[in-house]
């Protein structure tokens, strides 16, 4: 396995439009807009990495220095129906074993929304853009997601999208509970491949057809 610079794919993420959800390639201009969404109510973050509204401009700055070493490609989540950012999300982890450095696998990770856009048909319709575009305009073979193991309500979500469990990896990725830092998590992963992505992809059309029908009020996201 070898590493193979998202750079060579693409310098930055290319936009993609949902009827819920506008995925922006990541710049500083988001950094207000993510700022209110990070102090908005914390309580269902959990085991989640979110930045705290005083650290967005670093948050930010990260990704951006890591998008730029081709490790990422990150995105704001910019709601349709406010236009303005709620949260993050991005590919990271690609891989490739083949000779003409063709993208085999990645990642979508550093997910979170604002407590009001979640349930609403964000994260489902986010997901569905990016794995189309992995899929589609890549041409992986596989696309993981991975959580830390004891976070019931990511799993759930990850779930929801129609991503299989194949397993707890142990001590694999840092913890971002409160109280351990420096401590390393159990990260329960997940993955999609390219044979199982054509009826995936059917399913959570209907479903992100769901929360537009009922005006993007749900109980999930």
């Amino acid at each position: 396995m070898t590493f193979t610079p998202f750079i060579r794919l693409t310098p930055q993420g290319a936009l993609l439009e949902g009827e819920l959800v506008r995925l922006e390639p990541l710049e500083r201009r988001h950094a207000g807009e993510l700022a209110v969404a990070a102090a908005e109510n914390r309580e269902t973050y959990g085991y989640t990495q979110v930045p705290t509204p005083d650290g967005i401009d670093s948050y930010i700055d990260d990704k951006l220095a890591a998008a730029a070493a081709g490790r990422v490609v990150p995105y704001a989540q910019v709601s349709r129906a406010t236009g303005r950012a709620v949260g993050t999300t991005g590919y990271c982890e690609p891989r490739c074993w083949r000779s003409d450095d063709r993208l085999d696998a990645v990642e979508i990770g550093f997910t979170w929304l604002a407590a009001s856009a979640q349930g609403t048909g964000v994260n489902a319709e986010a997901k569905l853009l990016l794995l189309r575009h992995a899929f589609e305009s890549w041409g992986v073979s596989r696309v993981d997601l991975k959580t830390d193991a004891r976070n019931a309500r990511s799993r759930a979500a990850i779930e929801s999208v129609g991503a299989r469990f194949e397993g707890v990896l142990r001590n694999w990725f840092p913890s971002s509970a409160p109280g351990e830092n420096g401590r390393l998590r159990d990260s329960a992963i997940f993955s999609i491949t390219a044979r199982e992505w054509p009826e995936r992809r059917v399913r959570l059309e209907e479903r992100v057809a769901g929360f537009r029908a009922r005006g993007t009020h749900g109980s999930t996201s």
